[in-house]
């Protein structure tokens, strides 16, 4: 699917406001899914500023945290001050603690890719206590730990409309998800999601975060010193795979933090092993450099050992096999059009775990561009020179 940028009459923030105004013009309850991110400020602050003025009706809005455990403390703090905010403002806040399914990198090797946040039995080891005011239990959570986040996100906020602050410029995957969305009547989702900053660029959060003088969480602070690029500074819970590597950033610098993370999974420690490795998504040059003197693999047959010859070996449970599923899939659709260089990530992938299928999605991309490329190159009907 071709996708086409149309340049608008409004900067983004401006474009954001009228967005905002558009949701609460409608009456009903407004939702704003809060996480404590750069993302979130920035249109938590554009939300409160327009109530402030009184151009939007603050008894509409309900803030709603899931609170994952497994955050940095600035985070934590974010949500305290935007929480005080937000209630001044005669909104609700709803700060869950909910025993929820996540992702987890780190019992790749354990055979089982999840963890529960908030687990009842195991509150010896959470990593910190859920405050006072918390949200511990919920009807629409049907039973612990079979439901996820985005799951139970779109049930407990289905009679009014949902902001969230997700944006293309974050991936291409995001790209194509919003360019769909966007093509429907008033930009929202089936789901009643609107997204008021998804066409905001990394320099535009940081941009309206310096003029607006707003506090944001030190962790990104803590991770740009150490060298993680600016692109790259993402806050989500320590054992996903966007933020898996930073955990040795925490060992180095929070000993206190890091003694409760070892306790909550006591896998921490692989991530300070091999973070620059295929097992955590790595690609680095460093990573190049080490392995630049072994034999070259067949990516082409490593891919079809593990997917369709010895599958059993490689995927020893449901979840596994529902991704080798989507992967044997995208081997026979694309085995055609495929070069060395996809086969390469797609047995990186699979080796590393992709529960949410985010790298095959990807893949999938680089295959369909690389392949269009290749044809408008080769094809003396599209004009092109055949002999680049």
């Amino acid at each position: 699917m071709a996708i086409k940028k149309v340049e608008g009459s409004l900067n983004v923030v401006e474009a954001a406001k009228q967005r905002i105004k558009n949701i609460f013009s409608n009456g009903v309850k407004v939702y704003l899914a809060f996480s404590g991110g750069k993302d979130t400020l920035c249109m938590c602050n554009l939300v409160y500023e327009l109530a402030m003025r009184g151009e939007i009706n603050p008894k509409l809005l309900t803030c709603v945290f899931i609170d994952e455990e497994a955050l940095y403390k600035s985070m934590f703090q974010m949500a305290l001050q935007w929480r005080k905010r937000f209630i001044a403002l005669g909104a609700e806040f709803r700060w869950y603690c909910l025993p929820v399914y996540q992702v987890s990198m780190l019992h790749h090797l354990a055979d089982d890719e999840s963890w529960i946040t908030w687990e009842p039995g195991k509150e010896d080891v959470w990593i910190r206590k859920p405050p006072p005011f918390a949200i511990l239990r919920d009807p629409a959570l049907e039973y612990s730990g079979q439901m996820n986040y985005q799951t139970f996100l779109p049930k407990v906020c289905m009679d009014g409309l949902m902001m969230v602050g997700v944006r293309a410029a974050e991936s291409v995957q995001r790209v194509k998800y919003l360019s769909t969305v966007n093509m429907t009547a008033g930009h929202i989702t089936g789901k009643n999601i609107v997204y008021p900053i998804y066409d905001w660029k990394d320099s535009d959060v940081w941009l309206y975060i310096k003029e607006h003088h707003l506090e944001f969480p030190q962790a990104y602070i803590d991770l740009y010193r150490v060298g993680v690029k600016k692109s790259q500074l993402r806050l989500c819970n320590f054992f996903a795979s966007e933020s898996i590597a930073g955990l040795r950033y925490i060992a180095e610098t929070d000993p206190e933090l890091w003694d409760r993370i070892q306790k909550r999974e006591p896998n921490a420690y692989l991530a300070l092993l091999y973070w620059d490795s295929e097992m955590f998504h790595r690609n680095t040059a460093k990573r190049q450099a080490l392995e630049s003197n072994e034999p070259p693999k067949d990516y082409k047959a490593l891919c079809k050992k593990i997917l369709f010859d010895e599958p059993d070996k490689y995927f020893t449970n449901a979840k596994r096999r529902d991704v080798a599923r989507a992967y044997r899939n995208l081997y026979v659709k694309g085995f055609s059009f495929m070069q060395p260089k996809h086969f390469k990530k797609m047995y990186e992938a699979v080796m590393a775990g992709d529960p949410k299928l985010r790298s095959l999605r990807a893949i999938y991309t680089d295959i369909f561009t690389d392949y269009t490329k290749y044809s408008r190159r080769t094809d003396p009907s599209k004009g092109v020179s055949t002999n680049g």
